[in-house]
């Protein structure tokens, strides 16, 4: 008789990444994607549970994500979040694409795939941090979250223009997400406010946000889209169902509860399984030029802005910027299975991504992290 030992396994990553991550001090995201990493060494393989899981881990992140930021703050301090987050996206993407197409000699699709993968700043990993680290109710963590999702939806949409094919099943999804948000948006506060469903033990308002996430990514999945970016919207606009009253507020933080037990580490855990070490050894000079390319053009398109605009906190926000993982993870998987980019060049890219989201995020816990206690918005002068 076989016995799967992989979920065994897993749920013992989960437990020591917690341990680990306790005793360290660094956010428990890293060492999630190191010890996944470790396990694909030794011979542990993604089953198809794992990446729908996975899937749902990072719409589910990029969700929470959108509940945290202030929309009022938002408003006012957009001019600022647009330019950051802009040319976080549009640096790396010009400077990888020129540099694989011109000195490393591949094609040009392959080069834009290796652009728009490593202009990624991952959302779910900031908001990861921030919130480990209380740091997401704070104007640096709002600021940036914001920044965040537009390098993400510059991301998106170049990946949409430059190799998405448009098809009725696309419009099927966009049509669908926007109803989805409309709807939710307008009618959600019938479940949160509902007296027999508020604070039951069976959780039916997570269910109903579980649902609507799950709606996203089958919708999405039909139409060749990403359910991360309505995802957020739909957060984005929930935002004021979760800091209405103190019970929405102890749903945020159950849902939490619930994401960041089992359902998250599977998502982070997935990336480091994305590694092969292998193949990132055979080319390891162009893996560290492509690591180091990455960096130093998130940091000409962050840091000076960054120091302008959140002056206390312009080296962290720039580090936490520079990490990829959801949509950089995303659009290298779109690139292999549309044939824009070989396996070796696959590998190297998720490389790239995955050490993105762990050494940057290391530097920046470690020596970069902005005293907030200033900083914390006040809500009653905000709302």
């Amino acid at each position: 008789m076989h016995v799967d030992i992989t979920p065994l396994a897993v749920g013992l990553i989960i437990f020591l990444a917690s341990l680990v991550s306790l005793r360290l001090g660094i956010s428990v995201a890293i060492i999630e994607i190191l010890f996944g990493t470790l396990a694909g060494s030794f011979g542990l393989k993604i089953e198809p549970w794992m990446i729908y899981l996975a899937k749902f881990g990072g719409v589910l992140l990029t969700f929470l994500a959108g509940t945290e930021i202030d929309t009022v703050l938002l408003k006012e301090r957009f001019a600022a979040s647009f330019q950051i987050g802009a040319l976080s996206f549009l640096f790396p993407f010009i400077g990888v694409a020129l540099f694989c197409y011109y000195i490393t000699g591949w094609g040009l699709d392959a080069s834009l795939v290796a652009g728009v993968a490593l202009s990624t700043t991952s959302l779910a990993v900031v908001y990861s941090v921030l919130v480990e680290s209380g740091l997401s109710t704070t104007l640096i963590g709002k600021m940036l979250m914001a920044a965040t999702f537009i390098t993400d939806m510059g991301t998106a949409l170049a990946l949409s223009v430059l190799f998405a094919k448009p098809s009725v099943y696309m419009l099927v999804f966009i049509v669908a997400s926007l109803v989805i948000i409309m709807i939710a948006t307008k009618y959600s506060h019938v479940i949160f406010g509902h007296p027999r469903l508020r604070n039951k033990v069976i959780e039916p308002e997570i269910k109903y946000l579980f649902l609507l996430l799950l709606a996203f990514m089958y919708f999405a999945t039909l139409g060749e889209g990403h359910a991360v970016l309505p995802a957020f919207v739909l957060g984005l606009l929930m935002s004021q169902h979760f800091g209405d009253t103190a019970d929405t507020k102890v749903l945020r933080n159950r849902l939490r509860t619930v994401a960041y037990a089992v359902i998250t580490p599977i998502f982070f855990i997935v990336g480091g399984l994305n590694i092969s070490l292998g193949l990132i050894w055979v080319s390891l000079g162009l893996f560290v030029v492509l690591l180091l390319l990455k960096l130093i053009t998130k940091f000409l398109g962050v840091y000076f802005l960054a120091k302008k605009y959140m002056p206390n906190g312009s080296m962290y926000t720039t580090l936490l910027m520079s990490t990829g993982l959801t949509f950089g993870t995303i659009s290298s998987s779109y690139g292999l299975s549309a044939g824009l980019i070989d396996l070796s060049q696959y590998s190297i890219l998720i490389g790239v991504v995955v050490i993105s989201a762990v050494l940057p995020t290391f530097v920046a816990q470690k020596w970069f992290q902005p005293l907030h206690s200033e900083d914390i918005l006040d809500e009653n002068n905000n709302h």
